[in-house]
């Protein structure tokens, strides 16, 4: 979960407007120096050319197909290519742990494809998946957690099961907020006790945003081809907008959660994280599909479309009636202005907006949301532990228990307040968890995003992603102003993230938003918008913000 803006102001009773002015103020007073208000592109890390920097799955795939490029030798390319990155020069820290076998998996992979045996448009192809996604295999998953370290999952998540069928090299996984930033009300995106802290490539010593932190880095510094990674609240799309990604957060069902460590399951999916809304589109078709471990893949069914690719259209904004949500506007001023300069595109590719067209009950629903989190995560942790075997620990209770003891490990800078809110709740009969859980479903879902559709009859709503990031800040924690996207993850609906610029280097994303299963839509005007923009530019790593360029 990226948002612990509700936690926030659940605890401290501040009015959701108000508490966001307050983050803005808090990331105002974080000190910068002279020196480093003066950092420009001369002074980032030398990095190595690389061959395959920003290309897409098409290109890639075909390269494969010609010859030019063999699987053994992309996970060769894209492992000196983290050597350089990741490891050394910038050193941004994106990936948690490497697959041992990527190697002899892609040499596979190379003996199909010579016999004529292609599984699929991710043939060949390396993926990074995030750290709390199951793998069977000599890899870990820990959610970055130390806790979790000596233990193997018995078996494949459903993801990692699709990724393997559909061709796929698994070439590691990816650092992460520690538990998916449910600890801390005052965590640092981006830092586990595993892992450490990921850096923003687009400027070092800015955050990433969580909990998908590593992913996003790692796929905007081409460390991979594409990643993927999970949402509660933001933790995609964030992350995404953060290092000028394209980002989807599906519907949830559209995707199993069997095998990811959880935090709520009314809540929790994962997404694809990619360079272009082609290769979204893509990864989205590998990873959908009916799982009898999640029962809310059921639902799915007659929805999941066999290809997404087949929406992709440049010319798919005209006629599209666009409505603005004005009201998550406002927290930075040179946001705002690309807002505007993306609804003028969005104008001109023929797209009807309506503006404002605002969500009534956003903002209405932060405390319910978050008591349902701690009820669901404490639930949710303990089934996942139980399934476990051989760990260290088997419940929530003894999660909070080994970070005590393992304090100067996992808690040198941050507590686990959230962890212990989580253990004192009841159970999913309680009273209080299924009246906050309606009442979710009532504002986000009828009253909310369903009723603002139906209201202004739209096909679907923009709004900014997110702000320019804050720095990276372990005394005092993040520092959110402002975006989009509690919403949709409280109401389960789709939500996509794609590249609108940038403020003084820093990246910015704009939001498509609609109803459940409407990401055939939300790609079709995605991919029109990029089309019509191209606005992606690839990281400089600078290590600091240049105050003087605009």
């Amino acid at each position: 979960m990226t948002k612990l803006k509700a936690a926030h102001a659940a605890q401290t009773n501040l009015p959701r407007r108000q508490f966001l002015r307050g983050g803005a103020l808090a990331s105002a007073l974080v000190t910068v120096s002279p020196a480093l208000m003066r950092s420009s592109a001369a002074d980032a890390p030398v990095v190595k050319s690389f061959e395959l920097a920003e290309m897409t799955l098409a290109e890639l795939r075909a390269g494969l197909e010609t010859g030019k490029w063999t699987a053994r030798g992309l996970v060769e390319k894209y492992l000196a290519r983290i050597a350089d990155v990741d490891r050394q020069g910038p050193a941004i820290n994106a990936i948690i742990e490497l697959n041992p076998d990527a190697d002899a998996i892609a040499a596979a992979l190379d003996q199909e494809r010579k016999a004529d045996h292609v599984r699929g448009p991710l043939h060949g192809i390396p993926v990074l998946i995030k750290d709390n996604i199951d793998t069977h295999d000599r890899m870990k998953t820990t959610a970055g957690s130390l806790a979790l370290a000596d233990s193997t999952p018995a078996r494949d998540s459903f993801v990692a099961e699709r990724l393997r069928a559909a061709g796929a090299v698994i070439l590691g996984k990816t650092n992460l907020s520690e538990w998916a930033n449910f600890r801390s009300t005052h965590a640092t995106s981006g830092w586990s006790g595993r892992g450490r802290q990921t850096h923003n490539p687009y400027v070092l010593d800015r955050n990433p945003c969580g909990s998908s932190s590593g992913s996003g880095a790692a796929v905007a510094a081409n460390l991979c081809a594409v990643a993927v990674g999970t949402e509660t609240d933001g933790s995609v799309v964030c992350p995404s907008s953060a290092c000028s990604l394209v980002g989807l957060k599906p519907t949830l069902g559209l995707v199993s959660r069997a095998g990811i460590i959880p935090i709520a399951h009314s809540q929790d999916t994962a997404g694809p994280m990619t360079r272009t809304v082609a290769d979204a589109a893509a990864l989205l078709t590998a990873l959908v599909g009916y799982d009898p471990r999640d029962p809310a893949t059921g639902a799915s069914r007659g929805k999941a479309q066999a290809d997404y690719t087949q929406f992709l259209d440049a010319a798919g904004l005209r006629g599209a009636r666009i409505g603005v949500a004005r009201k998550s506007f406002g927290f930075n001023d040179q946001v705002d202005r690309l807002m505007s300069d993306a609804i003028a595109e969005l104008k001109r590719q023929g797209a009807v907006i309506i503006d404002p067209a605002d969500i009534a009950t956003a903002g209405k629903f932060d405390d319910s949301e978050f008591e349902v989190l701690l009820y669901e995560f404490k639930a949710d942790l303990n089934t996942y532990l139980a399934g476990r075997p051989a760990s260290a620990v088997g419940t929530l209770k003894d999660i909070i228990a080994f970070n005590e003891q393992h304090r100067a490990e996992e808690m040198p800078y941050f507590g686990q307040e959230i962890m212990i809110r989580a253990q004192a709740k009841g159970p999913l009969t309680s009273k209080p968890y299924l009246l906050a859980l309606a009442k979710n479903h009532r504002l986000a879902r009828t009253e909310g995003i369903d009723a603002t559709l139906a209201k202004f009859r739209l096909d679907a709503l923009i709004a900014p992603t997110g702000g320019p990031v804050w720095p990276t800040d372990l005394l005092n924690g993040d520092h959110f102003t402002g975006g989009y996207s509690t919403p949709s993850a409280v109401a389960g609906y789709p939500h996509i993230t794609v590249p609108a610029g940038y403020v003084r280097g820093l990246p910015v994303g704009l939001s498509f938003f609609s109803r459940a299963w409407s990401e055939p839509q939300l790609l079709k005007y995605a991919y029109a918008y990029e089309q019509a923009t191209r606005l992606r530019q690839p990281p400089k790593f600078l290590p600091t913000v240049d105050l003087r360029t605009t």
